[in-house]
């Protein structure tokens, strides 16, 4: 059980290299995968090594199942690669432009980066409808303030990841467009009703999943009006009711990250990783805390023992997670180094997020591959 329950989890790792007690807490709970962070990423030439020695490690396991190596990568404030990276603008400005020629071609030339050094999954795009002038927490990381836009162009978005070979991830459903209070600091209360919601916040997550979207992200928020009880990433009625049931998702739901204030300054840690998995999340993420994963696979373990939580849901989610492995990292290694330096900082991407920022994309820029 240890070993299904390992792959359902996505974990931060300290530094620049992978240090030896992690490699050893990874194989020994046959970790899913890891999310890299500034801390984390240094140079082409380092993330390719860290991630050849992430990879490695999948001898050692089980499944022998690649890892994913995951990155926060909207453009913008939300940016953790530096030069010689390209510099991808905020999404309000493809909103701006309202193309999606331009959005999709956004999209595939960063994903063409992160696939250069072996980065599979990106927690972007951000499909939220940006209905709040005062939400701070969100601003210019969404697409537009209309609902069809954020459809629209989000779909094109997700196109482009796919397209470059990487796993996007949407979120943050069932919508962040709206809040005030910051999710990473306390828990945001919204009182929008189902109707409301499915008439805004709801459009774009339906048009990305119609674009074969295999993940997306679930918000700590309450919706008190909907879910009185459980904020949206620990809401059966969110997750399997309204996701699954209402807008007939198939793919993957992986949390925002558990240790953030809304939840750990609401609910015990342990509480937290088996409500997630009993609500309808099929992967957990925990970004900073390295108490955090082991807390999270000693609980879920006593939790099933103890049929608090339904076994079945761990070896579905076990399954469903290597499935997505087995179809989407078919290529897990980074490319050569030589390579890499061809696509990353390419002069077209530089060109492209340039004219992406000053609002107007010549068409040899978006017909154009790398």
């Amino acid at each position: 059980m240890q070993q299904e329950i390992g792959q359902q989890l996505i974990i931060g790792i300290k530094g620049l290299q992978l240090e030896k007690d992690e490699a050893d807490f990874i194989v020994r709970n046959n970790i899913g995968g890891v999310v890299l962070f500034a801390r984390n990423v240094e140079s082409p030439d380092q993330i390719r090594q860290l991630v050849i020695d992430l990879q490695a490690l999948r001898n050692r396991m089980p499944d022998k199942a690649p890892l994913f190596v995951s990155i926060d990568m909207e453009g913008g404030r939300v940016h953790r690669l530096k030069p010689p990276f390209t510099k991808w603008p905020a999404l309000n400005n493809i909103g701006k432009i309202d193309s999606t020629s331009v959005a999709f071609r956004f999209a595939q030339a960063m994903g063409d980066e992160l696939k250069a050094v072996g980065i599979n999954l990106d927690y972007a795009p951000c499909l939220d409808v940006f209905t709040n002038s005062q939400n701070t927490v969100i601003g210019d990381r969404a697409v537009a303030t209309s609902a069809e836009a954020v459809a629209r162009l989000g779909s094109a978005l997700v196109r482009g990841y796919i397209k470059s070979g990487i796993i996007p991830c949407a979120k943050h459903f069932p919508g962040h467009g709206n809040t005030l209070i910051d999710s990473h600091l306390d828990l945001p209360i919204e009182e929008k009703s189902l109707e409301e919601l499915d008439a805004v916040e709801f459009e774009p997550f339906k048009k990305a999943i119609r674009a074969r979207l295999d993940l997306i992200m679930v918000a700590h928020i309450k919706y008190s009006k909907i879910d009185s009880e459980w904020p949206a990433s620990l809401s059966e009625i969110f997750l399997r009711k309204i996701l699954r049931d209402q807008l007939r998702y198939r793919g993957l739901v992986i949390t925002d990250d558990l240790d953030m204030g809304a939840l750990k300054n609401n609910y015990p840690k342990p509480v937290i990783a088996v409500r997630a998995l009993q609500a309808g999340c099929n992967i957990l993420l925990y970004c900073n805390e390295t108490d955090s994963p082991p807390t999270a696979i000693e609980a879920i373990t006593k939790a099933v023992a103890e049929k608090q939580l339904d076994g079945n849901i761990v070896k579905d989610n076990y399954r469903r997670v290597l499935e997505l492995k087995k179809t989407k990292l078919i290529e897990p290694e980074p490319a050569p180094l030589d390579q890499i330096s061809l696509v990353v900082g390419h002069p077209d991407h530089l060109r492209l997020a340039k004219a992406i920022a000053a609002g107007a994309v010549p068409a040899d820029l978006i017909q154009q591959a790398t």
